[in-house]
C-alpha cells in the first residue's frame, strides 16, 4: 500500500482542527442549553415542555465525508504486478548456448537454475527463449507463461540443437526479432555464452539491440570475456553465481527505467476513487427524515 498523492494529508490537520472546534460545543455555535438553568431545563422537560438532550449528527457527518475525500484524493494506491495490459512494454530474452562445449561446461547445472530463476521473478513482463549451437531456433515465443518458458528451459541439453558448432550472433538476431514481432518498446536479452563464437557479427548486434531500445547483458561460462558485449548492448555481466543480482535485476531494474519515463499507474491501482464513492455513505444521513 502506498499513497500517490500525499500532499492532501496535509489537509488533514486543518480538518480535525475544525471538526474539535465544532464538537467541543455540546450542540454548536449559539447553544442556548449552556446559558439556561440546568434545574429548570430539567423541570422543563419532566412537564414534556422542551425536548431532551439531543445532538445534531449532521455535522459529524459532512465531517466523516470530508475525511473520507482528503484520503481518496492522497491516493492510497495497491502495486498490481500482475496487470496483463501493459505487457508489450518490457520483456526478457534468453539467448542459451546449447553447444556441446556449454552443456559440458562445469557451469551448465547452475546456468540452468539461474535461468529459471530469473524467470520465476518477471512478474508481469513476459519472457522468450532462444537456443543455439551451429544454428539458433526459437524454443518459446515471448509468453506469459513463465512456469512452462521455465520447464522449457530445464529440458535444454546437448542434443537440443542439432547443428554443430557454435554462432551467438544467430541466436542474438533472433532475440531481436522476437522483440521487434512482439512490438515491445523495451526490453532485456540476457545471453548465456562460453564465448565461443563471440566475433564482429555478434558485436554489430548487441549495438543494434542497444539501439531498438533494449540491453543485452551476459553470463558467461567457464570465465569467458565478454564485457565488450555487454557494453556495446548497454547491458550488465552476471557470473554464473550472481542468481540473487540477476534475478533482481530482472525483477526490479527494467521496472525501475520505465517508472523513470513516466509510467507511474503501470504498477499502482489507485483505490481514491472507492473512497470518494464511500464518503457519500455519512452524506445519506443528512436526508433523514426528521420527527416531528
Amino acid at each position: 500500500m502506498t499513497l500517490l498523492r500525499p500532499e492532501w494529508l496535509l489537509a488533514l490537520p486543518v480538518l480535525a482542527a475544525f471538526g474539535w472546534a465544532m464538537l467541543r460545543r455540546e450542540l454548536g455555535l449559539g447553544d442556548w442549553v449552556k446559558a439556561a438553568d440546568p434545574r429548570l431545563l430539567r423541570a422543563l422537560a419532566a412537564m414534556g415542555q422542551v425536548e431532551g438532550d439531543r445532538r445534531d449528527t449532521g455535522p459529524l457527518a459532512v465531517l466523516a465525508a470530508a475525511g473520507l475525500v482528503v484520503l481518496g484524493l492522497a491516493g492510497p494506491a495497491v502495486e498490481r504486478r500482475d496487470a496483463v495490459s501493459f505487457r508489450n512494454l518490457d520483456a526478457a530474452i534468453l539467448v542459451l548456448d546449447a553447444s556441446t562445449s556449454a552443456t559440458e561446461s562445469p557451469d551448465w547445472t547452475q546456468i540452468v537454475a539461474m535461468g529459471r530463476h530469473g524467470l520465476s521473478t518477471l512478474g508481469t513482463r513476459p519472457g522468450g527463449l532462444v537456443v543455439y549451437a551451429g544454428d539458433a531456433y526459437v524454443a518459446s515465443d515471448v509468453t506469459g507463461d513463465l512456469r512452462q518458458l521455465g520447464q522449457t528451459l530445464s529440458l535444454v541439453d546437448a542434443e537440443t540443437v542439432p547443428d554443430p558448432g557454435s554462432r551467438p550472433e544467430r541466436g542474438l538476431a533472433l532475440a531481436l526479432s522476437l522483440l521487434e514481432q512482439a512490438q515491445v518498446l523495451q526490453g532485456d536479452v540476457i545471453l548465456f555464452s562460453d564465448g565461443a563464437g563471440v566475433g564482429p557479427e555478434a558485436l554489430s548486434l548487441a549495438a543494434r539491440i542497444a539501439d531498438r531500445g533494449a540491453r543485452l547483458s551476459v553470463v558467461p561460462m567457464g570465465g569467458a570475456d565478454l564485457e565488450t558485449l555487454a557494453q556495446l548492448g548497454q547491458g550488465h555481466v552476471f557470473s554464473p553465481e550472481d542468481t540473487t543480482a540477476f534475478a533482481a535485476f530482472l525483477a526490479d531494474e527494467g521496472r525501475a527505467q520505465r517508472m523513470a519515463q513516466d509510467y507511474p499507474l503501470l504498477y499502482w491501482r489507485d483505490l481514491g476513487r472507492w473512497l470518494l464513492a464511500l464518503a457519500l455513505v455519512p452524506l445519506l444521513w443528512l436526508f433523514r427524515r426528521a420527527q416531528p
